[in-house]
């Protein structure tokens, strides 16, 4: 039993390095700091031109979970016009609960685009309420630690999930502090999809080694 393995980069060097480590999909964005916001549109063409991997990009224009939905839905449509067909999103209201009618909206100008519902639901007031909302969406893939500290302390909650995902219709993407040695509880839980960021990168860069030892330990 393998397990997809999805690397965060931040351009074009990024994704070469990945691919050459054997990841299977590419999550783009800008500003790791602010765990990730929507890269600019030159670096969208030059890591869609550097990779034949799935790059899914991601929609936030703001370092929390709240949305302009005019601003980015016009974010998406200059997204797609740039070659963009996979895609990262999910916001919360002043709750803290799925803002479900903002996600929606800007859905909508995905045009049936396959796309993530991020780690916005590791940050609600309610995670399991907005796992199903994130659910109702739409997304083929919600990334979640299972809590807003990170996979360490979120696996009770990846586990039943995990469980969950295929009667949810949905992928359980595993990712935020994640560490090799998670993994292997997590597959035996049965998460088959991993989302690595900082544990793919040395000095700023991505390195294919680093990846290919995460490649390793998934094929397992």
């Amino acid at each position: 039993m393998g397990g997809l393995l999805e690397v965060i980069v931040v351009d074009a060097a990024d994704a070469e390095a990945a691919q050459a480590g054997g990841a299977d999909r590419l999550e783009l964005v800008r500003d790791l700091a602010a765990d990730g916001l929507t890269p600019d549109l030159a670096t969208v063409r030059g890591v869609l031109a550097a990779t034949d991997l799935p790059v899914r990009v991601m929609v936030r224009d703001q370092p929390d979970f709240a949305a302009d939905v005019a601003a980015l839905r016009r974010r998406v449509d200059e997204l797609r016009a740039a070659g963009a067909r996979e895609f990262v999103l999910g916001f919360l209201d002043e709750y803290g609960q799925v803002d479900v009618g903002a996600t929606r909206d800007v859905v909508a100008e995905l045009d049936g685009c396959p796309w993530t519902f991020h780690r916005a639901v590791d940050h609600a007031a309610h995670y399991r309420l907005a796992w199903d909302h994130a659910v109702s969406l739409g997304p083929d893939t919600v990334l979640t630690a299972g809590h807003p500290d990170g996979v360490g302390e979120g696996i009770a909650n990846l586990r039943e999930l995990a469980a969950q995902q295929d009667i949810d219709g949905v992928t359980l993407l595993a990712g935020g502090g994640l560490r090799q040695e998670h993994v292997p509880d997590l597959r035996a839980a049965g998460v088959r999809a991993f989302h690595i960021g900082g544990g793919a990168r040395a000095n700023g860069s991505v390195r294919p080694d680093l990846v290919r030892g995460w490649r390793s330990l998934l094929a397992a």
